[in-house]
């Protein structure tokens, strides 16, 4: 069997790619503990019922920022797995803040937490997922253009 190339990152993701034409177009900061933030309004392109995020975009929230996260530790990862928890709807349109950090890691896994908020902090969705390393990223680097400096 031969060894999975790493993920090639050619701008078209559905999460964070500038070249996506029907993308989220996500950013994310690497706070001074290396867990990392994006804030985005999601809209009624993608709402399941009239005025919600579809669960299937809030999962795609909640990966994208635990792919960030495996980055800011130098790590290009692909989900192993994802359990995510609903705590409320995610509403359209609303300022909404996605955290993620690295909990723990094993050899080439990354036990990574996710949040979306509200933008008072109110807790929305959660996630814990693991990441297995397919390759290796200068910590920080990855979509270097879609990391935002700290205001």
């Amino acid at each position: 069997m031969s060894a999975v190339p790493p993920p090639i990152d050619d701008g078209r993701c559905i999460g964070c790619g500038k070249l996506s034409t029907i993308g989220l177009k996500m950013e994310f900061a690497i706070e001074p503990d290396l867990s990392v933030e994006s804030r985005i309004r999601v809209g009624p392109d993608f709402a399941g019922w009239q005025g919600v995020v579809h669960g299937g975009v809030v999962a795609l929230l909640l990966d994208e920022a635990m792919a960030y996260a495996a980055a800011a530790h130098g790590v290009l990862g692909m989900t192993g797995d994802l359990k995510m928890r609903f705590r409320r709807s995610v509403p359209v349109d609303a300022a909404l803040v996605v955290r993620a950090r690295v909990a723990w890691r094993r050899r080439d896994v990354l036990g990574i937490t996710a949040r979306v908020e509200a933008e008072d902090r109110t807790l929305l969705a959660s996630g814990d997922g693991s990441f297995v390393k397919r390759g290796e990223v200068e910590p920080g680097a990855f979509g270097e253009s879609r990391f935002r400096a700290r205001a």
